[in-house]
């Protein structure tokens, strides 16, 4: 099961690679065989196989030998293992899974395949795409309706956390944003943590947040040291955020239990 679910995350992962770059280039990722982006040659299966056609090719096109991105692999491999850890987290038993069990992890599969979307198309154009970050926030808002349909009495303490997350995310980054008119925060960013907010709830919006800062500051200082970027440079935030929301997702609890163990000893 865990083979094949890694064998599912590559393929996915080579899918989303499709999305990324016909959503730059204006085309639908559902019509149309896959293509060389500097050819144009209609792909064969040997070429399309996740990670290990980049090897056997050594990283260069069949057709024209122009250079393949190393996005390509890394995002499959990521992909991979971001679907393999949300398996982990959410199944209790190799063997056996709930019904439950089984559709949590297919909506953690569609909203992890949104978020690496959104991560590589921010890092590359500095641009959180309302055509991927709507329906991610559609899916969310379906998901959590539907759960808290499921109980006779509603659970409050649950919906107001989702309510208090996502706006009070979005508040905070709508005021840098009006601010610092547009400067220091993209809207984009505030959308994004709307969505954060309702995927992850309170608290764990809050530690994707601290894991989101901890990382774009420790980034930007190394970028500054090496002087590949300078104090008034532009850094997509987008891709921060959306690591800071897998930790959460992942890794939130532990998170916060250490944080309070570190400020009481």
């Amino acid at each position: 099961m865990v083979i094949f679910v890694f064998l599912f995350g590559l393929a996915v992962g080579s899918f989303l690679n499709a999305v990324i770059y016909r959503l730059e280039a204006g085309d639908s990722a559902l019509r149309g065989r896959s293509y060389c982006p500097r050819c144009k040659h209609v792909l064969s299966w040997q070429d399309l196989v996740p990670v290990l056609s980049f090897v056997m090719l050594r990283g260069k096109c069949r057709y024209c030998k122009g250079q393949i991105s190393p996005q390509y692999p890394l995002v499959e491999i990521c992909t991979a293992g971001i679907f393999l850890l949300s398996f982990k987290f959410q199944v209790s038993s190799l063997n056996q899974a709930s019904s439950a069990e089984i559709l949590n992890i297919l909506y953690l599969w569609i909203i992890s395949s949104f978020l690496i979307v959104l991560f590589v198309y921010d890092l590359k154009h500095y641009i959180l795409p309302d055509k991927i970050l709507f329906p991610a926030i559609g899916v969310v808002l379906g998901y959590r309706v539907s759960e808290f349909l499921k109980f006779e009495n509603w659970d409050l303490f649950g919906i107001w956390s989702l309510v208090f997350g996502a706006l009070g995310a979005a508040s905070f980054f709508l005021a840098i944003f009006l601010i610092s008119r547009g400067k220091a925060m993209g809207f984009g960013d505030v959308k994004l943590a709307l969505f954060m907010g309702l995927f992850l709830g309170w608290p764990n919006i809050l530690v994707a947040l601290f894991v989101a800062f901890m990382l774009g500051g420790a980034v930007g200082g190394v970028l500054i040291l090496l002087r590949k970027k300078h104090m008034k440079s532009e850094i997509p935030f987008g891709p921060f955020l959306i690591a800071g929301t897998f930790a959460a997702l992942f890794w939130g609890q532990w998170i916060i239990h250490w944080y309070l163990r570190l400020i009481w000893v």
